[in-house]
């Protein structure tokens, strides 16, 4: 399945390293048969936002790892893709950028052409560039918050709300940004989204996957909340409850709330999704 992995640092600009490599097997081998796509947004000192990110297939990178970006700002999301849906391009690689947010995905859902018309009915349809389930429940949920004027939270919840109505969902974990504040979902149980508090900073600050690897010096002094869909070392991540929304403000100020307690009305289970997309799941 995809990672998500998101650092919050408040309104300090922080330096750090990511290195965003792929599946925990042999690069070489996976690269041969898995085409795949590494993203990082981020916004600076400015509140600007920055997205880097490019398709890896077998056919582009022997070692299927791209270079690490030194990028400095407030709030990183980063993303590892295993492709379910849309081709393997620069188009459909997380994150994506909407009204000046960032946002990353991981989870399956169907029902495309349902979800379309709303995009169409909503009038965020232009704002698809690609073909991911991701990039349009990103234009729903922008959507969404402009219908209620700019209210991040209730409209990524009426979004996801809308979806759990209406189509068929395995997962919809969601990480979404500004320069100021993340917001973090878990939806339903399917996928596990943690969060580690960093607030009281420590004397390093260095985390560690097969697949997403991150490292700062400047963050050792540094108050920052971390978001991620493993735990990355062996400090206490806590697990985000199925249905909750974790928002972090500018203050590193962490409000939590299960906004979604009941499942979707239509949930896929694992049974239900295509080889392809069954195979992608794996931890």
């Amino acid at each position: 399945m995809c990672r998500l992995f998101a650092l919050h640092a408040g309104t300090n600009v922080i330096t750090a390293t990511f290195w965003l490599l792929d599946a925990p097997d042999n690069l070489e081998a996976q690269s041969r048969r898995n085409p795949d796509g590494t993203g990082l947004g981020v916004f600076d000192g400015q509140g600007r936002p920055q997205v880097r990110k490019q398709p890896i297939a077998a056919w582009q990178d022997n070692e299927f790892a791209i270079e690490a970006h030194e990028m400095s700002g407030t709030t990183f999301v980063a993303h590892v893709r295993y492709a379910t849906t849309g081709s393997h391009d620069v188009v459909n690689t997380h994150p994506f950028l909407q009204d000046g947010r960032i946002f990353a995905h991981n989870g399956v859902l169907e029902g495309l052409d349902v979800l379309d018309d709303r995009l169409r009915e909503v009038g965020t349809a232009d704002l698809v560039g690609g073909q991911t389930d991701s990039e349009r429940v990103f234009a729903l949920i922008t959507a969404s918050i402009r219908a209620c004027g700019g209210d991040v939270s209730t409209g990524l919840v009426d979004a996801v709300r809308w979806l759990a109505d209406t189509v068929p969902i395995y997962a919809v974990n969601i990480l979404l940004s500004t320069a100021t504040d993340v917001w973090a979902l878990r939806y339903p149980e399917s996928h596990e989204l943690y969060m580690l508090d960093c607030r009281q900073a420590g004397p390093e600050f260095r985390l560690r996957t097969n697949r997403i690897h991150a490292h700062s010096d400047h963050l050792r002094s540094r108050p920052s909340v971390v978001f991620a869909s493993e735990p990355m070392d062996d400090r206490r991540w806590e697990p985000i409850a199925p249905g909750e929304l974790v928002h972090v403000d500018a203050d590193l100020q962490i409000h939590r709330d299960v906004v979604l307690p009941d499942p979707p009305k239509h949930q896929l289970h694992r049974e239900d999704l295509s080889a392809a997309v069954e195979a992608a799941q794996h931890s």
